[in-house]
């Protein structure tokens, strides 16, 4: 058997993993500035998180929701606590896929209406519901499409005025966009949005699969424009690998036995994963270090001449180009021997790296960069 071919590879194969450091098979390190798509967000390897894997795995690594499991009761406080949103309740899945599209199905339930509005370059996942309210003909298959999705431009607010009154169950925006190339809607979009979706009895989804666990300099990107969500998709950094991914849905919303089901989500690792992911944010500080790295990084690319505009907040960030930046990538990796990431806006190079890198690490990226484009 061969694998199913979707991927185009670099040849590099990781072999060990500690902080920002990856080393391949040929003992080469590289300095891993994308996180694996925003996923590690503590570090490859952090002692703390090994730990407490190492140690739940001795105990028990999975049993079914058909029991109790005290570690998600544990962990749902402890989110709660650490991202400012208590007035929530947890539903867990297993990635930011699976999370957004329980959000789409939870507002569909609450509402009684299918109609969804979404944002043109927005990414939300490849399943159904998800995939059909993301702006990519190419990854939509025609079941998707049967799917009532509208799509306009951030921060269009005729145009939203227009749409939301038409039957719209609810609306799914991303903070910052990932895939799509770290745009924004500015905070008087986000809260007029907010506004006309209680006035037309929609649910607000935020998608915090990428800018969600401290990587925008605050817990959540939202959390930037002083709004209140009625469900909050994550996934990515929330298990620095560990595949885990879940809802925050508000009170006002009731649950009903059978309304959301899964079966590996929320189980004893992923909740011991995640929880020990909020351990190190809380004990290291590592929120307010993404919000004053992201400001060392803004001051850093001004010096270049070639960046354009740097997108993005905190440790989520951009830098666009006046060129495509594939052979830029290309030449980080290959010679300077730095992981970064692309986007759909081909101008933009993403920088994703965990929220505990320091300055020293920044000032080695941008030598490199230096370096790559002259």
């Amino acid at each position: 058997m061969k694998l199913f071919d979707v991927y185009p590879l670099y040849n590099v194969t990781p072999v060990s993993a500690k902080g920002i450091v990856v080393t391949d098979d040929k003992g080469q390190d590289y300095l891993d500035f994308y996180g694996g798509h925003a996923v590690i967000s503590i570090g490859h390897s952090h002692p703390h998180y090994v730990e407490r894997l190492k140690e739940q795995l001795d105990k028990i690594g999975f049993y079914s929701n058909a029991v109790q499991n005290p570690l998600q009761v544990e962990l749902a406080e402890k989110l709660g606590i650490v991202s400012g949103c208590e007035d929530y309740n947890l539903f867990m899945c297993n990635s930011g896929a699976e999370a957004n599209e329980n959000a789409l199905k939870m507002a569909s339930f609450v509402t009684g209406k299918s109609k969804v509005i979404a944002f043109n370059n927005g990414f939300h996942g490849r399943t159904s519901a998800a995939v059909a309210a993301t702006d990519n003909p190419s990854i939509n298959a025609e079941l998707n499409q049967q799917h009532e999705v509208v799509f306009l431009d951030l921060n269009d607010i005729k145009g939203f005025e227009r749409e939301i009154s038409k039957n719209v169950c609810a609306v799914i925006i991303e903070s910052i966009q990932g895939v799509g190339g770290l745009d924004e809607p500015s905070t008087e979009f986000l809260q007029q949005v907010a506004f006309l979706c209680k006035e037309n009895d929609t649910l607000l989804i935020a998608d915090e699969v990428q800018s969600g666990f401290g990587r925008s300099g605050k817990f959540f990107g939202f959390q930037h424009h002083d709004i209140q969500p009625d469900i909050i998709s994550i996934a990515k950094g929330m298990g620095n690998g560990f595949p885990v991914g879940g809802v925050l849905i508000h009170d006002d919303i009731k649950a009903k036995y059978g309304m959301l089901g899964t079966t590996f989500g929320g189980n004893h690792l992923a909740c011991v994963a995640t929880m020990a992911v909020l351990e190190v944010i809380e004990k290291d500080n590592l929120i307010a270090n993404a919000q004053e790295l992201g400001d060392y990084f803004n001051e850093k690319a001004k010096e270049i001449s070639q960046v354009k505009r740097v997108k993005g907040r905190g440790l989520m960030l951009g830098l666009e180009f006046d060129f495509q930046v594939a052979d830029l990538r290309k030449k980080l990796i290959h010679e300077h021997f730095l992981f970064t990431g692309g986007a759909k806006d081909k101008m933009v190079l993403r920088i994703l790296p965990a929220l505990n890198i320091t300055k020293q690490d920044l000032d080695v990226f941008f030598t490199a960069l230096n370096k790559a484009l002259s």
